[in-house]
Parts: C-alpha cells; structure tokens; sequence
C-alpha cells in the first residue's frame, strides 16, 4: 500500500522518496497502521450479489462519500499471539462482526505472504448496523489500515478492489466526494478484477445531505441476509436492477450537469425502487417505519413549498436529504419535526479514506 498520508484518488500517488520517507519496512510492521475511512451514501444502488465469496454486485452503484461519522481502525501485528484479536468501540467483538473481520485478516495475509496474527481496533462514530454505513467506512478502513500493517503495496483502484470483499460499499469509501463501483463482468476472477470502484470527477457540484435519524439501533434483519432473500425471491428484483442501469446512466448525466432537482429525482426513484424489491421479497423485508414514512411525507412537502429536497435511504430505517447547502437549515428543522425522536446530522461530500500520520506506534 503507499504509505502517503493523503486521501487516496486518482490525483495522488506516492513516490519513492515519500516511501523511504515512512522508515525501513520492519519497522512500519512492529508499529502497525491507523486508517481513517468515511462513510458513503448511494445515489444509485448496488443491492444484490451475484457472487456472494467474491462480493461481486449484479449492477453498478455510484455514491458520495460523506464529511461525518468517520471509522478509525489500528492494525498491529502480533507475532506472539496465538489468534487474531478484535475490538470494536473498546470492547471484544464476537460471533459474525468478529467472524468478517478475521475472514478479511486472512484475506490481507494470503496477498501479502504473511501469517502473523494482529490485533484489530475499531472505533465507529457512524451507529453498526442501522442502514447509514457503516460497513462502508468500517472495511475501507480496514482495508487500508491491514494493507499497510502487512506491508503490501496496493494502488488505489487495488485497494478498493480488496475493500470490497469485506463490504462492495466499502470500495466506495476509498475514494472521496463520488465514486462509482464497477460490477464487473464474466465469473471468478474475471469478475474480481473488474469489480472496482473510481472517482468520479464532478468538481462543481457540493450539495448537502442532510441525515435524519428516527432509529440508530441494529436493524432486525441484515443487509446480507435482505439482499439474498430480495435476489432469490422478489419478482420485482431483475426489473430494478434492469432499470439501475438506466438510472446509473442518467445520474452521470445529471451530476456533471450539477442539476441537484436531476440528481435528486434519480436518486429518490432508484432508492424507492429498491425498498419496494424489498417488499416483495418472501417473506417482506419492511426497512421502513412509520417514522420514516413521516419524513419522506416532509420531504414532499417541503418540494411542494419550492424547496428542492430529494430523499434517498440505504437498508434501514433512516432517511437522507439531498438538497442545496443553503437550505440545509430548512430541511434539517423540517425533519426534525416529522416524527418523535427524530434527530438531524447534516453532511457533504468528504474525503477519501487516508493513514494517520505517525500511528500504529
């Protein structure tokens, strides 16, 4: 992986003087790494895998990478251990949380040619498991924290290439403000090495994204399990992805554009499309609260009131609002107000995922 401390885009690769610059490899080995990654909302969805090993997706996704609720991860090898080590937010993770990460760890070791144990730490300022993300920045961080620690020299298309076998969003977050993952083509490797994700050059646009939380728990029933279910028995499910492709198209269109009414529409008929494959599934995966479907009622309002808002929701319960940053304000007190309880975090596009200068010592 370089070892520059900058986030990772098309625009930055290190040189030779900037990798001796970090100090002999042996050393960067006994210290570990520290990698800090963001969340990333999808305009257009991935949902669904053709091949659940590899994490390939059935369709493209593009998304933006948000400035909020960064994942930190510390990588450090442990020669002396006998097993791997995991903790996530301070205290010992266990049963599948664990079971993804060490899956990935062994992942890392197999392309570097080691086989030290590590001991992983995650602190995660985006709520697990609740539909905003956090698997995207948790492996992206991962990814590149482990990638570093076991010395590997990955570029950046490579590292979200190895981000999305922990998590296909996740090769997203490698890169910041938008990014499209590619679903690739053909079958096993084929497939693997065409499954990557790469900036997507929209210099002038800068919306906001305002985040309404009306539930931060777990959600009852996983994004993996969804998806397969969705895959494998929701009549509905090829017309979407069929209809994705499309929307893919015209997303491109629009954000190069910078049209946020075009972006907007896109992006809420793709993420509705994909909630009702959802409930078609069987038995119905139902993401959507009564809370939430107050604030989509917002939402409309707020456009029937000349507000340009446009919402979008990933595999749970919470909304986001796309707007323009001057009425931020305004959609965040208008959701807020929707359903009991609910609260408002407003974002906009943020960085790539980039080691911390001096960790992992």
């Amino acid at each position: 992986m370089p070892l520059d401390h900058q986030s990772l885009d098309h625009q930055s690769r290190p040189t030779e003087r900037q990798l001796e610059a970090v100090g002999p490899q042996e050393r960067l080995l006994d210290r570990g790494a520290t990698a800090v990654a963001h969340p990333n909302i999808a305009l257009i969805k991935y949902w669904g895998k053709r091949d659940e090993r590899l994490i390939i997706p059935y369709v493209d996704s593009l998304s933006m990478t948000l400035d909020v609720f960064p994942t930190t991860t510390t990588v450090r090898l442990s020669p002396g251990a006998r097993a791997d080590s995991v903790s996530l937010d301070g205290m010992p993770a266990s049963g599948e949380p664990k079971r993804r990460v060490i899956a990935f760890l062994e992942l890392i070791r197999e392309l570097a040619g080691r086989a030290e144990p590590a001991v992983v730490d995650t602190r995660n300022t985006v709520p697990t498991g609740a539909g905003l993300a956090s698997s995207a920045s948790g492996f992206a961080a991962l990814a590149l924290a482990g990638a570093a620690a076991y010395g590997l020299d990955l570029d950046p298309t490579a590292l979200s290439r190895l981000a999305r076998r922990g998590s296909a969003s996740a090769s997203r977050s490698i890169f910041g403000s938008f990014a499209i993952c590619h679903a690739g083509r053909g079958e096993g490797a084929a497939a693997d090495l065409g499954s990557y994700a790469e900036p997507v050059p929209v210099p002038d646009f800068d919306p906001a994204l305002v985040i309404a939380l009306v539930n931060a728990g777990p959600k009852a029933v996983s994004s993996r399990a969804a998806m397969r279910r969705t895959v494998e028995t929701s009549p509905l499910y090829q017309a979407w992805a069929t209809s994705s492709k499309a929307d893919l198209t015209d997303m491109r269109a629009a954000l190069r554009g910078g049209d946020l009414e075009a972006v907007g529409e896109i992006a809420e008929r793709n993420a509705l499309g994909m909630h009702a494959t959802m409930l078609a599934a069987r038995p119905a995966v139902r993401y959507l609260s009564p809370a939430t479907l107050a604030v989509l009622d917002s939402v409309l309002q707020l456009r029937a009131d000349g507000v340009p808002a446009y919402a979008t929701m990933d595999a749970g319960p919470n909304v986001k609002v796309l707007c323009h940053r001057a009425d931020a304000a305004r959609v965040a007190e208008t959701v807020r107000g929707a359903a009991p309880g609910c609260s408002a975090v407003t974002a906009r596009r943020g960085p790539g995922a980039r080691l911390r200068p001096g960790a992992g010592q």
